[in-house]
């Protein structure tokens, strides 16, 4: 849980990296990035043996003078990005710039009083991610999601999106502009999918060696969706990370159909390092173990059910839905009203 908060406080703290970097690179600033940077990648990457092949790339880089060519830190920033990337496929692992100071206590376990009081009205100004949320003809529920936000600011939020989809006979999730966020936040929304106690995912994390279990939580405020009817999630390759497992999730427990494109691959939660006053690093030390793949998505994303490019996907999945309600109408004016609707849509 700790490593996911900091994770996620990184989120508020990174809409300030913004502006270039102009001052040059010198030989002791490059040096002393360089070693932090090997050092905690050392101690924390998930996979230690990639860890080792990452520092031996970083020094080999230094001892060949290619980093002498940054121009800045923000270019410097690229550079080691690239390296740190090469030996591990691992989209989630990567050096960031900030023109803004990055405050010394960024390396701490937990957050400040005031880091977190920040952060709670970050996450409250983006309303929890909750884009969009309505009825679409036919009583197809839609949400519009754009991240997952920290589940213990987020839960009254999503709690209330969740009951508004309720009676709806079919559920459309967007993740499409989605690029992850908590898991605890993931397990939370899919509570309101399943009918009984259900296991989600587990994280394994090398620290401690330990593996953390995910699972639905059997009793929710509000009302669930309920675990017979169809809900599609659309997908992108932009959607990534906390998004990816919401998917992979439904996936592998053949509750949801996926559709749109293949996803961006980022399977490993990890947290924020600070290496420099105005540079710091992501670094997984953890990696998703799915219960019944026994595997991930890591490196080749969630593959959907029904490929189709990301901006015909809610098209495609109101056709499925529609489709999927007519085999079973209510009557014969409400069958009438999903054919006009599907026509609509051919």
């Amino acid at each position: 849980m700790k490593l996911f908060q900091t994770m996620l406080f990184a989120t508020l703290f990174s809409a300030a990296l913004a502006l270039p970097a102009h001052a040059g690179v010198d030989d002791a600033t490059r040096k002393q990035v360089i070693a932090e940077l090997g050092a905690r990648v050392s101690d924390v990457y998930v996979f230690p043996d990639k860890a080792a092949q990452v520092v031996a790339r970083l020094n080999a880089r230094e001892q060949s003078g290619a980093y002498r060519s940054a121009k800045d830190l923000d270019g410097f920033a690229d550079m080691l990005t690239a390296d740190l990337r090469q030996p591990t496929k691992d989209k989630h692992l990567g050096v960031r710039y900030s023109a803004k100071a990055i405050p010394e206590d960024r390396n701490r376990p937990e957050p400040t009083p005031e880091m977190e009081r920040k952060f709670a009205e970050y996450q409250r100004s983006r309303n929890y991610g909750i884009r969009k949320v309505e009825t679409l003809p036919g009583n197809i529920g839609y949400i519009d999601l754009r991240e997952f936000a920290a589940a213990r600011y987020a839960k009254p939020a999503l709690s209330a999106m969740m009951t508004l989809v309720a009676g709806t006979d079919a559920l459309i999730v967007d993740l499409r502009n989605n690029g992850g966020g908590d898991p605890f936040a993931v397990a939370w929304m899919q509570s309101y999918l399943f009918d009984g106690r259900t296991h989600l995912n587990d994280m394994y994390w090398r620290a401690g060696e330990r593996t953390d279990g995910f699972w639905t939580d059997a009793e929710v405020p509000g009302k669930k969706f309920g675990g017979a009817k169809k809900v599609y999630v659309l997908t992108s390759k932009d959607t990534f990370s906390g998004a990816e497992e919401f998917s992979y999730n439904l996936q592998q427990l053949a509750r949801g159909t996926i559709v749109g494109e293949t996803t961006g691959g980022g399977a490993h939660p990890g947290r924020v390092y600070r290496i420099h006053p105005h540079l710091s690093v992501f670094i997984p030390g953890g990696r998703a173990i799915n219960p019944v793949s026994k595997t991930n998505w890591e490196g080749t994303g969630v593959v959907p059910d029904v490929r189709v490019k990301a901006a015909d996907a809610l098209r495609t999945a109101e056709r499925l839905a529609l489709a999927e309600l007519l085999k079973a109408p209510t009557d014969d004016e409400h069958a009438e009203r999903l054919r006009k609707r599907l026509q609509a849509l051919n």
